[in-house]
């Protein structure tokens, strides 16, 4: 009988002094380099053994030379996708690229130009926003609704809103920061709407392969001809797998005419070739990885359980928006009556944490804080009761 390797998510690794955004970064992101790191979208799990058995037996050879992509790179993405998600897709439709956000502004390039617009649903992953800016584009907003703790799209404003300079709709699914995975009724309705307004939707799923607590992600292209031919997927293994370093991001686009535009254009400029060790990490991920992946995610729904209960005996000002899939969970910090500077100045200057503000994601993120519990409980223990004595200590008066 064949034994299940059970995987230890409890184990502390020090990053400090490897260069790791999450900590080295902290005095030039926040101001201070003791505060525990809880931002950035990557999670302090050790990276899965059997990809770094596989990178290592390949750095055994001593040429790291020019690498055709391996044709097992290829087809562990195509069987993942199916098997993960229910979504055929061929390999045709597939192309590296070196990056989820630098796809965007690669897609940016190629189907819009200085002056049009992009369309985003705030609060948001603020590259959404960034990236066009920063090319010239101009955003419009299509923000969500909050009903009964979760977000909806407002489909009314966006009809209200699409004008012929309107180009692209960057959609997250599932959604950062709010954790929603968008039911299919709801994608098939937007792919309509975009459909009519010859929208192309840029769908960022690098989030896909963690939903939770039941929950399935569905690929916005898979929910109607309409949406795969009007789409561009943009995927990795990388948040599933805690490899944002090794740049193991990919896009699928089904539709012939989209495809040829965007990839003769990344092949053009020699940005569609993978590197080395993405290749290698890649197929090892989506060859071996669904039992670390079940593990991992068990791991995560106890700490999202623990912040949960921690909050609700001790913090109750402090709401916890469940997340539906990823490790990322939105808390709803409004009861504490603050505004964004001091309640800022809580988490870091107090309470001594490293988290995402919810300014940064857009209109409706005020009063919000984004927590990443990809780490060992131990740390997030630790954590939860520095912000339960910052509070005590700064602004215990406001919470009711």
């Amino acid at each position: 009988m064949q034994t299940t390797t059970q995987y230890n998510f409890d184990t502390v690794t020090d990053r400090r002094g490897t260069h790791a955004l999450k900590v080295d970064a902290l005095r030039a992101r926040y101001g201070a380099a003791d505060l525990i790191p809880l931002w950035v979208a990557d999670m302090d799990f050790e990276t899965p053994p059997f990809i770094a058995d596989a990178l290592r037996a390949r750095l055994e050879h001593p040429i790291l030379g020019y690498t055709q992509t391996p044709q097992g790179y290829w087809s562990a993405i195509i069987r993942w996708l199916e098997e993960a998600h229910g979504w055929q897709v061929k390999q045709e439709w597939l192309s590296y690229i070196p990056g989820v956000v630098t796809g965007i502004g690669l897609a940016l390039n190629v189907f819009t130009e200085a002056g049009d617009k992009v369309i985003i649903q705030p609060p948001v992953y603020h590259p959404f926003r960034l990236v066009p800016e920063a090319n010239g584009r101009t955003i419009a907003y299509n923000p969500l609704r909050l009903a009964n703790d979760r977000y909806e799209m407002d489909f009314e404003q966006l009809e209200q809103l699409i004008d012929d300079k309107c180009k692209l709709l960057i959609l997250s699914n599932p959604h950062n920061p709010g954790g929603v995975v968008w039911r299919r009724e709801t994608l098939q309705r937007l792919a309509d709407v975009c459909a009519r307004h010859r929208l192309t939707v840029i769908a960022d799923e690098i989030h896909a392969d963690m939903a939770l607590y039941g929950n399935r992600h569905i690929p916005y292209a898979s929910v109607s001809e309409a949406a795969a031919q009007g789409s561009i997927t943009f995927n990795a293994p990388s948040k599933t797998f805690n490899i944002a370093g090794l740049k193991s991001s990919f896009a699928v686009v089904p539709n012939a005419e989209l495809r040829a535009r965007f990839y003769s254009w990344l092949r053009a400029n020699e940005v569609s070739e993978p590197t080395i060790l993405a290749t290698i990490a890649t197929e090892a991920a989506y060859t071996h990885g669904r039992e670390w992946l079940r593990q991992m995610l068990a791991y995560v729904e106890g700490n999202i359980a623990y912040v949960e209960q921690f909050l609700a005996s001790h913090l109750p000002a402090i709401r916890v928006m469940r997340p539906q899939a990823s490790f990322l969970v939105w808390l709803d910090c409004r009861g504490l009556g603050l505004g964004h500077a001091a309640l800022v100045d809580l988490f870091v200057n107090r309470a001594k944490l490293a988290l995402n503000d919810g300014e940064m994601f857009g209109s409706g993120g005020e009063g919000f804080m984004r927590l990443n519990v990809g780490t060992p409980r131990s740390t997030l223990e630790r954590a939860m009761e520095q912000l339960k004595e910052g509070i005590k200590n700064d602004v215990a008066a406001t919470i009711k």
